[in-house]
């Protein structure tokens, strides 16, 4: 029997596992489309590709198993964000772009584009299917290369008449690999003198940290880094933008390495003789592995499960090619051993310092508090939280806004609070990404309320994705920081340039609520802190995809605040 092109991809991906979809459907997507059909995986339709990349980003990131976004050639440029965003936080996520015609490639073919070279600075692999025949193998090698070492988003582009042409139903099946059923990724495992070397160093330590980034994630290992710290007495703490490893009511948990949203981490870090970053990178939000963040007398160690990882850790004093699951797995073992005499007096005085901090943070709030104005950013962030449960899901968005959220998910966390998960814009801090991943947390957890924290310029840069919510019959909650502008931006240029006027930043007094209103949904305005609460908990009750339009005061965030203090500086160094 002949089949067609596409019809050989989607059986491809479904023996690869593929359980989900995501497209903003096109003609030259058709033949695949059919065959997702009748391979009985899901396809959700969105609105806009970069939409529906976000989605297969955010479902990705949830279940640690690779999901397709679908475009056609004039979508591949919209899918562009949402590659980026995905490669930002090593997710795993197979884009596949119907393209122009293979027989006349380079002759200017309808909608012809280079969308391989493209894609290529933002994925681990990209390549075109060159050859119909070859389709399995390509499917094959673009999965593998998603989940092995360092994980990331790959991208296979099909050119249409390899699309709609017709092969055998067994094109590729006699060559190897005859199983190509997905099984589980190598893992590094440590040369057993290099080891002994990292876990000697650490038991010689008196003020240990563990700092883990999303490396820790994909290797699924987050209960081993809850333990090492737990049963070892180390501080543990989380790379910033990266994938959240810890609920903040861990026991082992101090907040994120980072000195202006998590101030006590200043101090941690600063008197540590050996900071242990495990499965993230010295990048930007760790100051390049330098001081002052890291001070020249801490012995800076880094743990990778692959080697590109190692090579991007050159600044490192010492490093560990090692799974980080495997390596938190021997940590534990130093356990009741006659090497580890490491006593409770330094994680209770980070413990300490947390609490401190947060009694600090809850006085300066309410001194903040006038009645007048409008509703404090970090208030509304306690708030949204206050409503949610343990099966329940946090996502947050924007700029100051998601600043703000990070402060009051470590000051709910130091009390008790426990949420099924979070979710936030990963390394590249992109805007608009919160509706699509608060969309793909309700779909793989539909019994959950999911709540997304957004600013006013973040809502506009993607919320027009909550069509998305209505048409799946998923209803998510909304609460927009409307302060009327990027606050974050705004304020900078108050002190960058030494007045009070700002330049394409301000926004018009948008009724954001009424848009979900004229949706189907439900929505509300609120503009004191009296009327929060209810007006969250009406919207959670509500069972419609819901708005709180929330009019809020512009503060400046301690992140933003430090990093404008001098004029002559730029916002980000």
């Amino acid at each position: 029997m002949k089949v067609r092109g596409g019809m050989l991809l989607a059986r491809a991906l479904r023996e690869k596992g593929i359980t989900q979809v995501f497209t903003l459907s096109g003609g030259f997507c058709n033949p695949l489309l059919e065959g997702l059909m009748e391979c009985g995986i899901p396809v959700i339709n969105t609105p806009h590709e970069q939409i529906a990349g976000h989605l297969a980003d955010g479902t990705t990131r949830i279940t640690r198993q690779p999901t397709v976004c679908l475009v056609g050639p004039e979508g591949f440029a919209n899918a562009v964000p949402a590659m980026m965003e995905a490669w930002g936080e090593r997710s795993p996520v197979i884009f596949v772009t119907g393209s122009s015609t293979l027989k006349r490639e380079g002759s200017g073919g309808f909608k012809e584009i280079n969308d391989v070279a493209i894609a290529a600075p933002l994925t681990k692999y990209s390549a075109s299917v060159t050859n119909g025949e070859r389709i399995l193998e390509f499917v094959d090698r673009a999965y593998k290369i998603a989940l092995s070492g360092y994980p990331g988003p790959v991208h296979l582009s099909v050119p249409v008449d390899i699309m709609f042409s017709s092969f055998d139903e067994t094109a590729g099946q006699l060559e190897r690999p005859f199983d190509r059923t997905p099984g589980s990724p190598a893992r590094a495992w440590p040369c057993p003198e290099d080891l002994a070397r990292i876990t000697d160093r650490l038991c010689a330590a008196r003020r240990p940290v563990l700092i883990g980034g999303h490396g820790i994630w994909w290797s699924g290992a987050e209960r081993g880094l809850e333990n090492a710290g737990r049963r070892l007495g180390i501080p543990v703490f989380n790379i910033p933008y990266h994938q959240k490893l810890l609920g903040e009511e861990s026991e082992s948990y101090m907040g994120l390495a980072d000195i202006h949203q998590y101030p006590p981490s200043k101090f941690a870090i600063g008197e540590s003789d050996v900071a242990l970053v495990i499965g993230g990178r010295l990048d930007n939000q760790m100051n390049f592995g330098n001081p002052p963040l890291f001070p020249e007398s801490t012995r800076l160690i880094c743990v990778n499960g692959s080697a590109e990882e190692l090579e991007l850790n050159r600044a490192a004093d010492e490093t560990l090619l090692c799974d980080p699951g495997v390596f938190l797995d021997a940590l534990c073992e130093l356990e009741g051993s006659d090497a580890w005499n490491l006593g409770r007096d330094w994680t209770e005085e980070n413990r300490t310092r947390r609490r401190q901090w947060v009694q600090e943070m809850e006085a300066d709030l309410a001194r903040s508090d006038d009645g007048k104005t409008g509703i404090h950013p970090l208030q509304l962030a306690l708030a949204a939280q206050s409503p949610l449960g343990t099966d329940d899901w946090l996502v947050i968005d924007g700029g100051n806004t998601h600043f703000w959220s990070e402060i009051a998910i470590n000051m709910a966390g130091s009390k008790g609070q426990q949420l099924k998960g979070i979710l936030h814009p990963g390394a590249f801090s992109m805007l608009g990404v919160g509706v699509s991943f608060a969309l793909a947390a309700k779909l793989t957890h539909p019994d959950s309320h999911v709540l997304l924290i957004s600013g006013d310029g973040a809502f506009l840069s993607g919320g027009l994705s909550v069509e998305a919510a209505f048409q799946e019959n998923a209803p998510i909650t909304v609460v927009i920081d409307n302060n009327g502008g990027l606050t974050t931006i705004s304020q900078q240029q108050e002190r960058l340039f030494g007045h009070a006027r700002h330049v394409a930043t301000d926004f018009r007094d948008i009724p954001f609520h009424t848009l979900f209103e004229g949706l189907g949904g439900h929505g509300e305005l609120v503009e004191t802190a009296g009327e929060l609460e209810p007006a969250l908990r009406r919207a959670l009750d509500s069972g419609k995809t819901a708005c709180v339009n929330v009019r809020t005061r512009g503060v400046i965030s301690p992140i933003v605040l430090a990093t404008t203090s001098k004029r002559d500086k730029a916002s980000i160094e």
